[in-house]
């Protein structure tokens, strides 16, 4: 009986060893490749806004084409922040009641009201027109945080194992202020 035993368990052993470790390290060697091809996609992203000032359909859709190859699904969110003076006057319906100071308010602008300006739903204009742009001002503040949707391998296998899953394989946050206004 002892004997039967230790055999099942050296056979359990070895079936973990060299079927689903190796499988398991391979999984997140892929989650990890998908990462550092998300990170640098946003960064160059991010920084070509930052640097030209608007985002074009064109930029847009090569961004999304290039995180399609890691064979991950992503939910982007992009956040643009609008730094505006609101001046104080004593008299809200005087405009000469001036009493030199400012109120600074942000603006924020999410992914929703960009795809609208990127992709009218006229559909009309065409592609390279520079009326589908979005136009962002120096000094604004231009954010894109990136998460992966779908279940990879790699957390199937580690929720397969311990039992708990994963929050996510890919999760990046990068963004800064506009430097520049090319259009």
């Amino acid at each position: 009986m002892i004997n039967a035993a230790s055999k099942m368990l050296a056979v359990l052993l070895a079936v973990l060893l060299l079927y689903v470790y190796p499988a398991a390290e391979t999984a997140d060697r892929q989650d990890d490749i998908a990462r550092m091809t998300a990170v640098q996609n946003v960064t160059r992203f991010v920084d070509a806004v930052r640097t030209k000032g608007y985002i074009s359909p064109r930029m847009l859709a090569e961004f999304e084409e290039q995180l399609a190859q890691t064979g991950n699904v992503y939910e982007v969110s992009m956040e643009h922040l609008h730094k505006k003076y609101v001046p104080h006057y004593t008299d809200p319906m005087d405009n000469n009641s001036f009493n030199g100071t400012y109120e600074v308010v942000q603006d924020g602008y999410y992914a929703a009201q960009i795809r609208e300006r990127l992709f009218p739903s006229s559909g009309v204009i065409p592609v390279d027109d520079p009326g589908r742009r979005y136009t962002l001002t120096t000094g604004d503040f231009f954010t894109v945080t990136l998460q992966n949707t779908n279940r990879t391998p790699s957390m199937l296998i580690r929720e397969w194992l311990s039992g708990t899953a994963q929050a996510s394989a890919v999760f990046v946050t990068y963004g800064g202020m506009v430097l520049n206004e090319d259009y």
